[in-house]
């Protein structure tokens, strides 16, 4: 009786592995007659009982479904792209598993393809402004060819274009991981027929240097993405709301980098954020050391230290910012505002004063006090007229400053100047 459950067993494999075949044999007949659709119908048959065939059926029956879903992904069938590459990728796991390659060869050319289709439907995709979508294709891309990393960068870079973060974030890690670079060597020349620079692979421009339809061989060192990829995780993490991986970011990447200015500035705009403000203003002066001649960086440290009240250390960072660049509005009118600002302090203790003798003196010392540095600022703005004569906030700000002032006479001519 056990012998007889055992045959019938073996028979009832043997019929099952019979229809597989059968149904493997009908998605091919059906799909080299043109109809994908009725090969994929024919297949999803033996979809159920796959994973009990013989490593030989499974690769012939993925290496067919592979076939199959590049099809249909070719005529449009955008979800097609990652089942024919799942499929394909199977086939050589089982064959390298088995030691048996009968489908791995012609498979490797299928993915080749793929790979390139996905490549041209990513292009259009970020083309028509479908990042999430191209994102997952160059992905794709990468994981048929794991030594391509540079599908894995473009992949990263269209997951921000399209404000996907976590996704982008997830790419960048892993070519940190990979230690991807992106450095290398373009090579181009001159094609003598239409005077056109192109790019090449070495060899082929060499050959075509040496027949004479190039001339003018280039070759371009491009840099290493290493620190940008570093930049670019930082920033997503500031993205995220997750400042400390963020500031390991920034410091990691700086290592690498410690003369890029963006990066401190990127930094200091994290520290600023959290309310920092000294350890911002250290950053900027860094930033500084590098950039001298950077009008902003200068204007945002006396934002930084006007914020503190140190009017003085505000004055300096103002008046540089004006040097290197003397048509910096803002900072004529925040110079202007240090000495309003410090002036109207003076106003809060002359208010406290009482009527004795010494209060009458002290609020008399306070006011030509108070008076002179309104005086400072509006002659900053005066100045600043010269180069701006239609702005109209340093034509109200100095009204203002008139007003407070008591000087009706320049009070009323900045009301004309404003049309009011």
């Amino acid at each position: 009786m056990k012998n007889r459950l055992l045959l019938v067993a073996a028979l009832t494999f043997t019929m099952v592995s019979f229809a597989q075949k059968n149904e493997i044999k009908a998605a091919e007949k059906a799909l080299k007659g043109g109809d994908a659709a009725a090969a994929q119908t024919a297949l999803e048959a033996a979809s159920g009982t796959i994973a009990a065939a013989d490593e030989k059926t499974q690769a012939q029956y993925y290496f067919t479904r592979g076939k199959i879903y590049n099809d249909l992904a070719k005529k449009g069938n955008n979800d097609a792209f990652e089942k024919a590459a799942n499929s394909f990728k199977k086939v050589v796991e089982i064959e390298e598993a088995s030691g048996k390659q009968k489908y791995t060869a012609e498979t490797n050319q299928y993915m080749a393809a793929l790979t390139a289709d996905l490549v041209n439907s990513a292009v259009s995709d970020n083309g028509n402004n479908k990042f999430k979508e191209a994102a997952e294709k160059l992905y794709m891309s990468y994981t048929l060819s794991p030594k391509d990393t540079s599908y894995l960068y473009y992949a990263a870079g269209s997951a921000v274009n399209g404000g996907h973060y976590e996704m982008a974030l997830d790419y960048y890690n892993k070519l940190q991981e990979v230690g991807y670079d992106g450095g290398g060597m373009v090579y181009k020349a001159t094609n003598a027929a239409t005077g056109e620079v192109e790019e090449m692979d070495k060899v082929q421009r060499d050959l075509m240097v040496k027949s004479g339809t190039y001339s003018n061989p280039v070759d371009e060192k491009t840099p290493s993405k290493k620190a940008e990829i570093v930049k670019n995780t930082a920033l997503i993490y500031t993205q995220l709301g997750q400042d400390e991986k963020a500031l390991e970011a920034y410091q990691a990447a700086r290592q690498n980098d410690p003369e890029d200015v963006n990066l401190i500035l990127n930094e200091a705009n994290l520290y600023f954020n959290q309310g920092n403000k000294d350890k911002f203003k250290e950053l900027m002066a860094q930033a500084i050391a590098l950039a001298p001649d950077n009008p902003d960086l200068h204007y945002n440290v006396g934002v930084i230290s006007m914020e503190q009240e140190n009017y003085e250390d505000a004055r300096v960072s103002y008046k540089k910012a004006i040097e290197l660049n003397p048509e910096y509005t803002n900072a004529y009118l925040n110079l202007s505002t240090t000495y309003v600002n410090e002036g109207n302090k003076l106003i809060d203790e002359m208010n406290s004063l009482g009527n004795s003798r010494a209060d009458i003196a002290r609020y008399d010392e306070l006011k030509e006090k108070k008076d002179g540095l309104f005086k400072q600022g509006a002659d900053v703005l005066e100045d600043a007229l010269k180069s701006s004569p239609d702005n109209e906030n340093i034509m109200t700000q100095l009204k203002n400053i008139y007003g407070a002032m008591g000087d009706n006479e320049n009070f009323m001519k900045m009301k004309k100047m404003l049309g009011e």
